[in-house]
């Protein structure tokens, strides 16, 4: 798909998994004669396509915070299916952009990366998020992952995938479950894209953008003035500054009602609270600790890994600043240390069934789930020790 906007700028729309792809990307150049072939990568994109090696030195426990944890599962998930698709028709994920960046490389053209950073836009996005969107997406992500087959990749159209490609049709989909991050998802991108082609043609001359099909016509529109690029780039790279979310207050309303509680029946009973005083203590163990140790259970974690995290949940539980699954995250790491060849077999990862069977992203899976177990259980706990104590 080949758009012209003018006489100095080409867009390029491509389906990321296709071997045509990579074709009409490298005729396109030779075609156009650009200045300046722009890619839709960012600095971190291009180095996990050009340097896939570098990021398995990374330390295994900067992974287990519970964001980076979902973001490295849900992005290795993409790649799994990316991958997939390239066996079937023959090209490498992300094959068209390197084709691209050779291409030019070979007639000594300027390279440009005209893609916002994916973690800036993830983190954007996760901040315009509400409470319910976010368990929305946690539970399509889980979904997603225990539904996907090749049953269901055979089924795909390429040619679908060419007005749609698959980083784009994510997006679009992610952003119908959670509308309100639509924009920072798609339309910011889209400005984000084009005011850097405008940027590169302006300072370097006639330009050829190589960009996911789905990205096509939203640039086109802005590039065409059809709507207003009233953009400031570094805006756009900024991550909002921390606000007290809901789910913030609600992390820290949690200790407050748990000891409010506590007193109040101490104050109000005096000693004969103490037997209603453990009873809450042990619905409060209980219910927290069961919960996150089936998140954990359901990962398949080891043993310690799990009664670990039914430990920790009801005491990490009234404190915001650390989580269950960090502690059955490191207890996993200790007995089941993942090795290079796991990260290695990331890239070969094609089912739910290799998800489980590597060890890093089952640590991942680990911490997720310990999480999410801990978080539905304090809300469960919580409402019943508070019917308990004043009812």
């Amino acid at each position: 798909m080949r758009v012209k906007i003018g006489n100095d700028i080409l867009l390029v729309g491509t389906a990321h998994v296709s071997k045509d792809s990579v074709e009409e990307v490298k005729s396109a150049i030779k075609e156009f004669k650009p200045d300046v072939v722009a890619v839709e990568l960012c600095r971190r994109r291009y180095q996990t396509l050009t340097e896939k090696e570098k990021w398995e030195d990374t330390p295994i426990t900067s992974f287990l915070q519970t964001d980076k944890a979902f973001l490295i599962l849900a992005q290795t998930f993409l790649a799994s299916v990316q991958r997939k698709l390239g066996e079937e028709f023959g090209s490498e994920p992300g094959a068209e952009m390197l084709a691209a960046i050779e291409e030019a490389k070979k007639q000594g053209l300027r390279i440009e990366l005209v893609d916002r950073d994916i973690s800036v836009t993830l983190k954007r996005a996760w901040k315009k998020m509400g409470v319910r969107e976010k368990f929305r997406l946690v539970w399509e992500f889980i979904k997603a992952m225990v539904g996907y087959n090749e049953e269901e990749l055979e089924e795909i159209d390429l040619k679908e995938l060419m007005k749609e490609d698959v980083m784009s049709a994510m997006m679009k989909e992610f952003s119908e479950f959670a509308p309100s991050v639509s924009n920072v998802l798609i339309d910011e991108r889209n400005k984000y894209i084009a005011k850097k082609i405008l940027d590169a043609r302006e300072k370097h001359g006639k330009v050829l953008a190589v960009v996911g099909a789905g990205h096509v016509k939203g640039i086109k529109e802005y590039l065409e003035g059809i709507k207003p690029l009233d953009v400031d780039i570094k805006e756009l790279e900024q991550v909002p500054r921390r606000r007290i979310s809901i789910a913030k207050l609600f992390a820290y309303s949690i200790p407050v009602l748990f000891f409010s509680l506590i007193i109040y029946l101490i104050i109000t009973k005096g000693p004969s609270a103490m037997a209603e005083i453990g009873n809450i203590f042990l619905w409060w163990f209980l219910i927290n600790g069961s919960l996150s140790a089936l998140g954990a259970l359901l990962a398949r974690a080891h043993p310690l890994s799990i009664v670990t995290a039914f430990l920790a949940a009801p005491l990490t539980s009234l404190n915001p600043a650390v989580a269950a699954g960090w502690f059955a995250g490191l207890v996993e790491l200790k007995f089941r240390t993942p090795k290079i060849k796991d990260f290695q077999k990331l890239r070969e990862i094609e089912s739910l069934r290799d998800f489980f069977n590597n060890s890093f992203t089952r640590l991942l899976m680990v911490v997720a789930f310990a999480n999410i177990g801990s978080t539905i259980g304090t809300f469960i706990a919580l409402t019943y020790i508070l019917k308990l104590g004043l009812g």
